[in-house]
């Protein structure tokens, strides 16, 4: 029989080791390296994190003592299980098509459905009734994404639920009314902010009916595909709650009523550990808020989360299927109520049936085969996550508590405050994948060098980063939604309409491992600008190389060796060329300053700013 696991017996050959202990042994390692830069990790939302926690990080951490269902909800309001309903969004423009999907997809194992009407659509009873007909809304929740037009739906909607039948205390789902969103997405109200007040109210009071439907979204998402960092979505979306709140307060409802009425949406991005602890921060925030309103009792925040739209790309897009599932994983661990996955052709055209039924599926497949679902709070007691959700709930109150210093979500938005920290935040991470500090596969590195846009499917305007443009009647500037690859994408979306696909020849030679390393680098370069690029294992000489360049008719010849060697075979290689192609040194050589005085002008190397440095390549080949 095997031993108790509670044995102390079968740890006692690996003796505890102090803090101490290890930092010694880091620095040991370390040879001198400065600890902070070396082993430091600097995140986009303004704190530090260490390069490994230990249990006495912990200690004065309240909330870890908390259960599940125990306010204030860090660990979730589930004390079973982990479940959250699989949610699909469909365009409802066409009413029966949206029908006929919306039915397959709770066939096919969606919890949840959720309609997204045109702007300009007036509802009537008709075609709400078509629209959730078959739907039985107390097993499956039906949602209304309709943005300030989601107010004249709730009456026809309940007219909808009678004439079917439907016990209205039991129907679950939510509507998006959200006149806040409307305003930081057109910079203005769809009235005014009085009317907006009001309207709200009578959303609230004529939801009354819907005992288990939100009425009133909080839009955390809207930051986050501006470019936002992860506490600037939570604090901005605190503030955008508590300002709903106040709207309601005022005109007499009560605070437990109001926040039983909100829902929270966010959108989950690529950084996995991050966006677990973002979920469980949120809910710590919620629940401050609801003590600072005096309100013990308040409902748990319920929070919908989808994928980024900032993070997905229109080049190699079959990579956003990697991106979405790994982001699932981060929101179902973090303890999300529903969730809808982007299917991965979102950037770039409306979802085919294929990629319908990818996004359902991924999120059944980390249900039903991997068990996302049966561990309550799996991330409870990890040292690096618990830590990491403390930083993210510090940060995003303070910023919170910014916001409402300045007057609240309102008046912070109006100034431009709140527009100008996403912006900045954005700019930084724009400038970050232009410089491939930040990775985006498939589209800034290691791209697909075979790849050309089907000019059928993406136009310039799909992949063109959106100028921000102020309404002639707005009162304030709106958000810009975009996406972090864009630039690149026009970039390459450029080569790919000119007619013409220039040729990028690497001209090896030289040390063995340099020429290759450099000529990989090259490769991945040139092509992310959709050039041809031409590898080589390498020449024994510069004569031979370049007349291998110049039969392959190339426009531009990256010459790829060691530094020592570039002083000789570069100026060599740069005269025998002759101005035929544009000539490349690939590093950053101590003799550049010599290599310049005698006419080489291009270099590219792990420093250089890609996306203008191809830039200047397309203006050079007139593209």
């Amino acid at each position: 029989m095997a031993e108790n696991i509670n044995d102390p017996k079968l740890f006692s050959d690996f003796p505890p080791v102090s803090t101490e202990a290890w930092e010694e042994a880091i620095k040991k390692d370390l040879k001198g390296a400065d600890y902070d830069k070396r082993l430091v990790w600097k995140t986009m939302e303004g704190f530090s994190v260490k390069p490994y926690y230990r249990a006495e990080d912990l200690e004065n951490i309240k909330s870890t003592r908390a259960l599940p269902g125990e306010f204030p909800y860090v660990r979730g309001v589930n004390t079973n299980s982990n479940s959250w309903l699989v949610r699909q969004d469909f365009d409802a423009c066409d009413v029966q098509q949206a029908n006929k999907k919306a039915l397959d997809a709770l066939k096919r194992g969606a919890d949840s459905v959720g309609f997204v009407t045109c702007a300009d659509c007036k509802p009537s009873a008709d075609s709400v009734s078509k629209l959730i007909a078959g739907i039985d809304p107390t097993i499956h929740e039906v949602n209304f994404v309709s943005g300030c037009n989601s107010r004249t739906i709730l009456p026809v909607l309940i007219d909808a639920f009678k004439k079917g039948k439907v016990d209205i205390a039991k129907a679950k789902g939510s509507l998006d009314y959200s006149p806040l969103a409307a305003l930081s997405l057109s910079g203005k109200f769809c009235a005014d902010q009085e009317t907006a007040a009001q309207r709200t109210f009578e959303v609230f009071n004529n939801g009354k009916a819907l005992p288990n439907f939100k009425l009133i979204a909080v839009r955390g998402d809207i930051f986050r595909n501006a470019g936002s960092s992860i506490t600037q979505e939570l604090a901005f979306a605190l503030s955008m709650g508590v300002e709903y709140v106040n709207w309601l307060t005022e005109k007499g409802v009560s605070a437990n009523d109001a926040f039983s009425k909100m829902s929270f949406t966010f959108a989950v991005g690529s950084n996995y550990f991050m966006e677990i602890a973002k979920f469980r921060a949120i809910r710590l925030l919620w629940a401050k808020v609801a003590e600072a309103y005096a309100c013990p009792n308040c409902k748990p925040i319920t929070v919908h989360a989808t994928n980024s739209i900032w993070n997905k790309t229109v080049y190699d897009p079959y990579i956003n299927m990697l991106r979405t599932t790994t982001e699932t994983m981060a929101a179902s661990l973090g303890g999300v109520n529903s969730f809808t996955v982007l299917p991965f052709d979102a950037p770039y055209q409306k979802q085919t049936a294929f990629s319908e039924r990818v996004a359902r599926n991924q999120q059944i497949i980390v249900k039903e085969e991997a068990y996302f679902d049966k561990v309550v709070d799996p991330a409870a007691g990890s040292y690096y996550i618990e830590t990491l959700t403390q930083s993210v709930i510090k940060h995003a109150w303070d910023l919170f508590l910014k916001v409402q210093d300045l007057g609240g979500y309102v008046k912070a938005f109006t100034d431009g405050f709140i527009q100008n920290e996403i912006k900045t935040l954005a700019d930084k991470r724009e400038s970050n994948i232009a410089t491939r500090r930040q990775t985006v596969l498939g589209t800034n590195q290691y791209p697909n060098f075979t790849e050309v846009a089907d000019q059928k499917v993406v136009s310039i305007e799909t992949v063109k980063k959106p100028e921000v443009q102020k309404p002639a009647d707005a009162i304030c500037e709106p958000l810009n939604q975009f996406r972090g690859s864009q630039a690149f994408e026009e970039l390459r979306y450029r080569t790919d309409v000119s007619g013409k696909r220039p040729k990028a020849f690497m001209l090896a030679v030289g040390n063995l491992s340099f020429r290759r390393a450099r000529a990989q680098f090259s490769c991945n370069f040139f092509a992310c600008a959709g050039f041809e690029v031409v590898d080589n294992i390498g020449f024994k000489t510069v004569d031979e190389g370049i007349k291998a360049a110049l039969d392959a008719k190339s426009d531009i010849v990256v010459i790829c060796s060691s530094d020592d060697e570039y002083e000789t075979l570069a100026p060599e290689a740069f005269e025998k060329l002759n101005n035929k192609a544009i000539f490349t040194v690939a590093g950053a050589p101590a003799c550049r300053p010599a290599l310049e005085a005698k006419g080489i002008k291009n270099f590219i190397n792990v420093k250089s700013n890609v996306l203008e440095t191809l830039r200047e390549y397309q203006r050079l080949l007139n593209i």
